[in-house]
């Protein structure tokens, strides 16, 4: 059987997976199942979210107003009492006359959760003078006493490291998919029961209590707006241009890829199905450690590469509703400080209609696949939101999708 054959068999397959294995997703996101975050204490936030539901034909009681601060960084306390919780009570009440399967995050919304500051934690301090006293008896005791001290130390460590972990840093909107479910704990990530690469796997979260989130943001009200009309535009005239994907390495060989190998194979895979799905005028795979430099991707509407770590390369020109993400550590720690240089940030600003990236240091294994998140696009039966989560491995964590949730780039084929 040909090769081009076997691809497109592939992707149908793969389309056919998500429609099968996900019910509630077996159809495209539709705008009376969104509702719509806004942050009546910052300014612009109402107006983008009026706006964004005016073009969406988003219905009027789908708005979800919160109060809380407008940095882009609030405390666990802040995330719990003035996010999490009246987002969960407006749910409660939406859930009487809509189903709803997709949060978006608005403008002026705060982007991840900080960690505790330990330093004034009362439990942490006195644990690390109990340990201490320990290592100061451990030099006096006699034998007997001197035998048990090390069983008691290493109880007390244990405890430390429990309290140091329990509240790592996340982002505001990874937390927000599992605003439906209970208490959970808040060490590490967990595992997305979305996520086509743990196929029927066992998770703590059933499907029905994970929730579609996206963010309406950006540096300033008039980069948001052109988020929702260029998603918009692409529709109606059809997202078109060139698909550029960056990796480092011939394609890695091997049914057990991990790590760097696992999304460099994943790049090439990426490349592959989007050229077999024939949406792209040119597909152009570069397998170069070195990246794609100035000039060097005109035309751009579908990009993913690595690793600049919090440094954009300006080799782009972005064609009108391009989709894209770059694969490095804390690409989306901030989409406000000008001299920022981060990728989620400057691919905004030079006019990507949608992207993704953490807000701290994610760990390769916990980003979107690129093969399973551009495929799902190009196949056009899911849109911006479904393609995302299907692709996503964890929750709780660090990642942010960017761009209208409904945006469908392209139509089924």
């Amino acid at each position: 059987m040909a090769r081009h054959t076997c691809e497109k068999i592939i992707r149908l397959v793969l389309a056919l997976h998500c429609l099968l294995a996900y019910p509630a997703m077996s159809w495209a996101l539709a705008p009376e199942e969104v509702a719509v975050i806004a942050n009546s204490s910052a300014a612009g936030s109402l107006e983008l979210a009026e706006y964004y539901m005016t073009k969406r034909r988003i219905p009027k009681d789908n708005l979800i107003r919160i109060a809380t601060t407008s940095n882009e960084q609030c405390s666990r306390e802040t995330y719990d009492k003035e996010i999490r919780r009246p987002i969960r009570e407006a749910l409660a009440r939406l859930d009487t006359t809509s189903q709803i399967r997709c949060l978006v995050v608005m403008y002026g919304t705060p982007l991840a959760i900080l960690p505790p500051d330990l330093s004034k934690n009362d439990q942490l301090i006195q644990l690390k003078k109990q340990l201490q006293a320990f290592k100061e008896e451990e030099k006096v005791a006699g034998e007997e006493r001197r035998a048990a001290i090390p069983a008691e130390k290493k109880q007390l460590e244990q405890q430390i490291v429990r309290i140091e972990k329990a509240e790592p840093q996340a982002a505001v909107d990874s937390e927000l998919a599992l605003v439906l479910a209970g208490d959970y704990p808040l060490a590490g990530w967990l595992p997305n029961p979305y996520f086509v690469g743990f196929g029927n796997q066992k998770t703590m979260f059933s499907r029905n209590e994970v929730l579609m989130v996206s963010r309406l943001d950006g540096p300033d009200p008039a980069t948001v707006r052109r988020l929702v009309d260029d998603a918009l535009y692409a529709e109606k005239k059809g997202l078109r241009g060139r698909a550029y994907f960056d990796a480092r390495w011939p394609r890695p060989e091997g049914k057990e890829l991990s790590g760097y190998a696992l999304y460099d194979a994943a790049l090439h895979k990426a490349a592959e199905g989007v050229r077999q799905s024939g949406r792209m005028k040119e597909v152009r795979l570069d397998a170069r450690p070195a990246l794609f430099q100035s000039g060097d991707c005109p035309q751009a509407a579908l990009y993913c590469g690595w690793y600049s770590l919090g440094r954009y390369v300006d080799a782009f020109t972005w064609a009108r509703g391009a989709i894209g993400y770059h694969i490095a550590s804390a690409e989306c720690t901030t989409l406000k400080k000008p001299e920022s240089q981060v990728w989620c940030k400057r691919m905004l600003e030079e006019g990507v209609a949608a992207t993704l990236g953490p807000v701290n240091e994610p760990y390769v294994q916990s980003f979107p696949l690129p093969d399973v998140f551009f495929s799902t696009l190009a196949e056009g039966y899911l849109g911006l939101a479904e393609s995302y989560l299907i692709s996503l491995p964890f929750l709780s964590w660090q990642m942010v999708l960017i761009g209208d949730p409904l945006y469908q780039p392209f139509s089924p084929q």
